[in-house]
């Protein structure tokens, strides 16, 4: 498996406040449901529709305060992969956060898409991070 690993990003609140909002599917309805088509989700497991391909993902394991590792649901993604969201908190209101992602490519898919993998992941942490520090 090829591994890519974000930036890591400052987040300028303890990890007991952002875990609970990236841990649990159901909470990204309100902000995805009118982005993808047929958006689906629980606590633990999603689907949506992107590009005409169904995509089926569940959180595979959780440690509260310090990471959530997320997969393709039973074939529900084109690739065999594993995304870690990690938290370390450094002090009570600075929490460091990046996304590695473990990606089972072949040679060509990871000349033409690797790169882009990189600035996806680097682009996603950098947006989190924005909307967790501003928010009040």
């Amino acid at each position: 498996m090829q591994e890519y690993i974000s930036k890591q990003q400052q987040i300028l609140r303890p990890a007991a406040q952002i875990f609970p909002l990236i841990s649990d599917f159901s909470l990204l309805t309100p902000a995805v449901a009118d982005k993808v088509e047929d958006w689906q989700a629980t606590a633990d497991r999603c689907s949506f529709k992107a590009k005409g391909f169904t995509v089926a993902l569940r959180i595979d394991e959780k440690v509260e305060n310090k990471h959530i590792k997320i997969t393709g649901d039973d074939g529900g993604a084109p690739i065999d992969f594993m995304l870690w969201i990690q938290l370390h908190q450094v002090s009570d209101y600075d929490t460091r956060i990046r996304l590695v992602l473990h990606a089972e490519l072949n040679m060509m898919m990871r000349m033409m898409v690797g790169n882009k993998i990189q600035k996806g992941l680097d682009q996603a942490v950098e947006g989190l991070a924005a909307a967790f520090n501003s928010r009040p």
